[in-house]
């Protein structure tokens, strides 16, 4: 199959080398050193114990890698607009595009069940729509990343937790369809877990409870995220935190099945991506980790008061950086 990972940092380079050593015909599109790493050393993932280095054909030039079978985007959120204006050359009449991103998503609303609430306004995500003219809905495939992994050297990989090798993906109105059957197998023999999935706004919103929450207060505190573990302030704040995003998703038709104090016993040692790019100079995922999913909460209005104040104070944080 040929794949190509738009965007290959570190998620995207974990899922890149186990695709290429898997046989597929792997491409990436990216940039400045990365670029020059892949295009001479390919892709290095270690993974305790488990060493892959595979070829990858790179370029900054979409039109350069040709038309695919399928492109997943390992882009943050507040990038994809280089997406927007660089995908064309890699779609085919039916090439799907999977985004795999944390964060409530821009297509949020597209196949959304009519018995759940409309959601606000998504606008940040997709400024001037811009998204969905380059990739129309039909092309949409939704992803969940469920996976820690640090960039130690352009491109070269580690990955923290061998256990979470995650890539959940589904159709936005979570019907089955073949096309995320025939991915789903791909992903799977090549190492990866990609488990069929009923509701994937339940997944979404299952990985953002700890995005907006654990995540951020490693942040904060300059911790890895087993902060809410190891300092006792923090571990009793935490419940509190996690129970306002856990209501916003209650109040949008979602109900998660979290345990707070039992996420607390299991979290790993293990920087946060929010907080790599904040201690790398990178621009940050605020609005689709944060800003978007409390204006959820605001439009059903429910009380964040915890939310709102961490989400105030990581907004200063970044900004003071000149990261948001």
């Amino acid at each position: 199959m040929k794949i190509c990972i738009f965007g290959m940092g570190a998620v995207g380079g974990h899922f890149g080398a186990r695709l290429a050593a898997a046989g597929h015909d792997v491409s990436a599109v990216a940039r400045g050193e990365n670029l020059a790493a892949l295009r001479r050393d390919g892709v290095t993932l270690h993974s305790q114990g488990d060493n892959i280095n595979a070829p990858v054909r790179a370029s900054d030039k979409s039109e350069d890698l040709g038309v695919q079978d399928v492109v997943i985007s390992t882009l943050k959120a507040n990038s994809l607009t280089d997406l927007a204006n660089g995908i064309a050359p890699l779609l085919g009449s039916d090439t799907p595009v999977v985004f795999a991103q944390n964060g409530i998503p821009w297509w949020y609303d597209i196949g959304l069940s009519s018995d759940r609430p409309a959601p606000p306004d998504l606008g940040k995500l997709d400024p001037g729509g811009t998204l969905r003219r380059a990739v129309t809905p039909e092309r949409v495939i939704g992803g969940i990343i469920n996976s820690p992994n640090e960039m130690t050297a352009p491109g070269v990989v580690q990955h923290t937790s061998p256990r979470q090798s995650v890539l959940s993906i589904g159709e936005p109105d979570d019907r089955d369809s073949d096309r995320t059957a025939e991915l789903r197998a791909v992903l799977q023999a090549a190492g990866l877990i990609s488990e069929t999935i009923a509701d994937i706004r339940q997944t979404i919103w299952s990985k953002l409870v700890i995005n907006m929450t654990a995540s951020t207060l490693s942040l904060l505190t300059g911790h890895q995220v087993s902060v809410i573990r190891k300092r006792a302030r923090v571990r009793a704040l935490y419940p509190r935190v996690a129970q306002e995003a856990i209501s916003i998703a209650a109040a949008h038709g979602i109900v998660l099945d979290f345990d707070p104090q039992a996420h607390i016993e299991r979290v790993p040692d293990h920087t946060p991506s929010i907080q790599q790019d904040y201690e790398r100079g990178r621009p940050m995922e605020l609005d689709s980790m944060l800003f978007v999913p409390l204006a959820f909460g605001a439009a059903a209005g429910v009380d964040t008061p915890c939310l709102d104040m961490i989400a105030a104070l990581a907004a200063v944080q970044a900004q003071d950086k000149g990261l948001y």
